[in-house]
């Protein structure tokens, strides 16, 4: 079997570590014993990049070539450690964030330029793109109402609310731009209701062969 990458994006407090953990749990139920899922994020997704997750979320706010450039060492050693090794081997892999988050962070958020972020995401790629990219569509606002109820803040999820839906601006240009790619999921409904949504189209698009399971798994 050949391996299959999916990416889940979207701005602070969209849910997207609780749809992949739901959706991990999914297909391994319904899936093959033989076939292995893999999570993983970025930043972080190295040992390497735990460490560059530190410095981006918990540090003093860099300067932003600085945070750019950060971001693509944590994705280069990604890639090459971690992602390309377990598309190898046949893992549907599971990632929080990837490309479009430093489009729309780095450029819509921060106004780097575009064609410099094209660049750079190309280096550190490779040209390895997603099979299919979930966007969990929620409005910064509600979003970030979401991150307060936790009470915890990183230095991203600090920045004032113009940031943010900057960034969510930048989501929706890349999901018009990459139709066939990113796919919009509505993430102001139920968890379960946007778990049911992300089940279906996998079933769709990926031409998965999945074992019979009563109902979906919430």
């Amino acid at each position: 079997m050949t391996g299959r990458f999916i990416v889940f994006e979207g701005v602070e407090g969209a849910g997207k570590t609780t749809q992949i953990r739901a959706i991990a749990d999914w297909l391994q139920a319904s899936l093959p014993s033989e076939v292995p899922i893999f999570v993983t994020r970025e930043p972080g997704g190295t040992a390497l990049g735990q460490e560059i997750r530190k410095m981006l979320l918990e540090e003093d706010s860099p300067d932003i070539i600085a945070e750019l450039l950060l971001y693509a060492a944590d994705r280069a050693q990604h890639v090459a450690a971690v992602l390309k090794p377990h598309l190898e081997k046949g893992s549907i892999i599971l990632c929080d964030r990837y490309t479009d988050s430093t489009v729309a962070y780095q450029g819509y958020g921060r106004g780097i330029d575009l064609n410099l972020i094209a660049q750079l995401n190309g280096i550190a790629t490779g040209g390895l793109r997603s099979d299919l990219t979930f966007w969990l569509d929620v409005n910064a606002a509600v979003g970030l109402d979401r991150v307060r109820e936790r009470g915890a803040f990183d230095r991203i999820e600090q920045a004032d609310l113009s940031f943010h839906q900057n960034v969510q601006r930048g989501f929706s240009q890349l999901a018009k731009a990459h139709p066939q790619r990113i796919v919009r999921i509505d993430g102001n409904r139920s968890r379960d209701r946007v778990q049911q949504d992300i089940q279906e189209i996998l079933t769709q698009r990926l031409g998965l062969e999945f074992q019979e399971i009563d109902e979906p798994l919430g």
